[in-house]
Parts: C-alpha cells; sequence; structure tokens
C-alpha cells in the first residue's frame, strides 16, 4: 500500500446523531487507552504525527476518520478503559463504539490492539464480544512486541490466545512503533481486505 493523500475528514462524538455514509470501504481500530493505537495509525499512514499521540492514556474521545488516498477510510474509535476519563464521557464511548459497529454501512473489517505485556482485561473482552456480536472477526494487533524478549513473544501472543473465547482461527499480526516491524504485514492483511 504506498500512501499518496491522508485527510481528517470526519470527527464523529458523543452528541453525534447520526455516522457519515462515505460510501468507501472503512477498517476500523480499536484498543486500550495507551495500547499505542495512535502510534501505529501514524506508521501506518507514514505520517509522524497525524493522529494524537500523547504521554496521557485517553485522548482519542472521537470516532475519527482518516481518508487514504481517497479511496478508503481508516477509522480511528476511542480509547477505552482509561480510568481518569470522567465517567460521563467513559459511559458515552460504549454506546458510541457499539453504535458505529453495528451501523456504519462500509466497515469492512476491525482490528483490535492489545499490548504484549498484558493479559486482556474486562473491557478488551467486551470490545472483542461487541465486535463479534457485530458480524466481523476481529484481527488481533499485539502491539509493543520490543518490549520482550524474542523468546518470550511467542508465549506471550499465545497467552493472548488463550484468554480471548473463540480465537482459535482468529489472526494475530505483531507489531512494533520502535522499529516498525509488523506494518508490512498489517498493511498487506488491508490491501487484501479492500481488494476482496
Amino acid at each position: 500500500m504506498v500512501i499518496k493523500t491522508v485527510d481528517l475528514e470526519t470527527v464523529v462524538g458523543v452528541t453525534t446523531k447520526k455516522l457519515p455514509i462515505n460510501g468507501q470501504p472503512e477498517v476500523a481500530f480499536a484498543g486500550r487507552s495507551n495500547v499505542g493505537k495512535s502510534s501505529l495509525i501514524n506508521a501506518i499512514m507514514n505520517r509522524k504525527s497525524f493522529a494524537r499521540v500523547s504521554e496521557t492514556p485517553g485522548k482519542t474521545q472521537t470516532i475519527n476518520y482518516y481518508h487514504i488516498n481517497r479511496e478508503f477510510y481508516l477509522v480511528d474509535l476511542p480509547g477505552y478503559g482509561y480510568a481518569k476519563v470522567s465517567l460521563d464521557f467513559k459511559a458515552a464511548w460504549g454506546p458510541m463504539i457499539e453504535r458505529y459497529l453495528h451501523k456504519s454501512r462500509d466497515l469492512r473489517a476491525v482490528f483490535q490492539l492489545i499490548d504484549i505485556r498484558r493479559t486482556p482485561n474486562q473491557d478488551d473482552l467486551l470490545m472483542y464480544d461487541w465486535i463479534c456480536s457485530a458480524g466481523f472477526q476481529p484481527i488481533i494487533i499485539v502491539t509493543k512486541t520490543d518490549k520482550l524478549k524474542r523468546s518470550q513473544r511467542e508465549a506471550a501472543i499465545e497467552g493472548i490466545r488463550q484468554a480471548l473465547p473463540g480465537a482459535g482461527d482468529t489472526l494475530f499480526l505483531p507489531f512494533s512503533a520502535k522499529d516498525k516491524s509488523g506494518k508490512e504485514e498489517i498493511c498487506e492483511k488491508i490491501d487484501q481486505i479492500l481488494s476482496s
């Protein structure tokens, strides 16, 4: 995938009543706050800071639609599970994300990001369930692989697989924002989704 143009075209907040109907394929990215979602999205788009990267988790509080090459949309869903975000906002995010997963006419696939060092928690399991209940097989991107030794990574990924119900056939793609390893495989998967 060669990225020629990137535009942040639409931002949907909790008070937005209608989702945009773009008429082009969408691939969505979901993950716990501080899992490295913005870093991954910037890597895919070949931009250093287009998606906001912050030391403070929970910065993505909207659904952000990035129009790529004027051909498809990369959709950045709000990071979930960050305790210091107000409860009112947290309560609103869930229905907003679930509504997007069930109502978007153009959604083709959902990538869920999980930190290789963390066992999936209740928020991760709920998101996984929402994705499945919307009729999609989640594609798991295991982030921050550089934080573990190579000899530890396979066991850690298998531990995540075991923690996710029915994930036996689920595709797992390792990724490191530090050295961009795994980026090519993720981009190839997106190309495959868009061409199918």
